[in-house]
């Protein structure tokens, strides 16, 4: 039987991409910062010229799939990392966002074999949002720390 895993000592020879939605910025900043931290401690230089980290801003959650299939799909990446806020409002928007930003993300990582790591908070107030982007715990470390996992993990797998 053979058993595979993501070692996260292999991180300082990955590239990785981030898209970060600007919509919500208050609370996708702070994700952002969370992952950069996790990254930057595992041995990825997170640095403004850095060969290993790219960033995309797009303007919404609801760009986040084509951005992320566009940075898979050019084969310089080993895992993309997703960050956006959807926080539910008055009306039916949310459920389409969210529903859709779910299923591109998905797909993506499906047709492209990248990982591409789910960073989409999908809250019912400001509050909750802020809670998972630093005021509790800052969930942007934990989708860093997937994406070294993830893309050790890949590394590791039969073709």
């Amino acid at each position: 039987m053979a058993s595979f895993e993501g070692k996260f000592s292999d991180a300082a020879n990955l590239r990785l991409a981030i898209v970060v939605a600007r919509f919500n910025d208050l609370v996708t900043g702070r994700l952002l910062s969370g992952c950069l931290d996790c990254l930057s401690r595992h041995g990825i230089d997170t640095s403004a010229q850095s060969p290993q980290l790219d960033v995309a801003w797009v303007p919404g959650s609801f760009e986040i799939a084509l951005v992320a299939q566009r940075l898979a799909a050019s084969g310089r990446y080993q895992a993309v990392i997703t960050l956006g806020a959807v926080i539910r409002g008055d009306t039916p928007h949310f459920d389409v966002v969210v529903a859709e930003v779910g299923k591109g993300v998905a797909a993506v990582s499906r047709d492209s074999g990248v990982p591409v790591i789910f960073g989409v908070l999908t809250t019912d107030t400001m509050q909750q949002a802020l809670e998972r982007a630093g005021i509790k715990s800052n969930l942007g470390w934990s989708y860093g720390l997937q994406a070294i996992e993830m893309a050790s993990l890949m590394a590791t797998l039969p073709a």
